[in-house]
């Protein structure tokens, strides 16, 4: 089981910028990063793959950039123009299989099987 630890989450006002971090104790070829606020669901908000492929959430594209180091086995999303409706705690996920499907803009779907514990982001209008 690939452990995994956020950090990075905070407060900041609308307009603002947040940085978030995931350590994994071991490199893992598909990463995410995903979100749920209060009262809704999990939703997925980006991917990266082993080859540095991409993929976004319409509601963060152009905000928000996903990477990895993996020298560090860290994944990273740095997120801008942040908004109130961008306010929920932030998992980070991972995985080394993939599936034929759809997830976000990829036409394969990422098993991931290990969570990390999540970062609260909160965003002032």
């Amino acid at each position: 089981q690939v452990q995994l630890v956020e950090s990075g989450g905070g407060s900041v006002q609308a307009g603002g910028s947040l940085r978030l971090s995931c350590v994994a104790s071991e490199y893992t070829s598909y990463m995410g990063w995903f979100r749920q606020a209060p009262g809704k669901e999990r939703e997925r908000v980006a991917g990266i793959s082993s080859v540095t492929s991409t993929t976004y959430a319409d509601a963060v594209k152009g905000r928000f950039t996903i990477s990895r180091d993996n020298a560090k086995n860290t994944l990273y999303l740095q997120m801008n123009s942040l908004k109130p409706e961008d306010t929920a705690m932030y998992y980070c996920a991972s995985g080394n299989r993939a599936y034929v499907g759809r997830w976000l803009t990829w036409s394969v779907r990422p098993d991931f099987t290990d969570w990390g514990q999540g970062t609260q982001v909160t965003v002032s209008s």
